[in-house]
């Protein structure tokens, strides 16, 4: 597991909190399989795949075309929450999100930290 993370200065990236930051990270994404950082991050392509299997399930049941609507869009949440990394619910902490981890971060650090890229290696997996 690789994870890029960073902040302005070298005296932030040394520090206890900053530390423990990136290792709560770099277990979210190992025991999760996040496809991505952000919602920004996921393409479109996979986005109107996901819909277009959602619409499919959703308009199977008979329902109206808004009330399918409606669903597919709260499966397309579901599918960001779970498939993005600073939307999941934190495994140590279910009630709070990464993207709220690494903004109390920021609150108790003073600087800037971001999330700019991760690999996550399984052995026996092929990408």
């Amino acid at each position: 597991m690789l994870l890029d993370i960073g902040c302005e200065t070298d005296f932030v990236a040394k520090t206890e909190g900053f530390e423990e930051l990136a290792n709560n990270i770099a277990m979210q994404i190992a025991a999760t399989n996040p496809i991505a950082i952000s919602k920004e991050d996921l393409s479109s392509d996979l986005i109107d795949k996901e819909k277009d299997i959602y619409t499919e399930q959703a308009k199977s049941t008979g329902k109206p075309d808004n009330v399918v609507k409606k669903i597919v869009d709260g499966k397309i949440e579901k599918f960001v929450e779970e498939n993005c990394l600073i939307n999941q619910s934190f495994i140590k902490d279910p009630d709070v999100k990464i993207g709220q981890l690494v903004q109390e971060a920021i609150a108790k650090l003073g600087e800037n930290i971001t999330i700019n890229r991760f690999v996550r290696f399984a052995l026996g997996e092929k990408s």
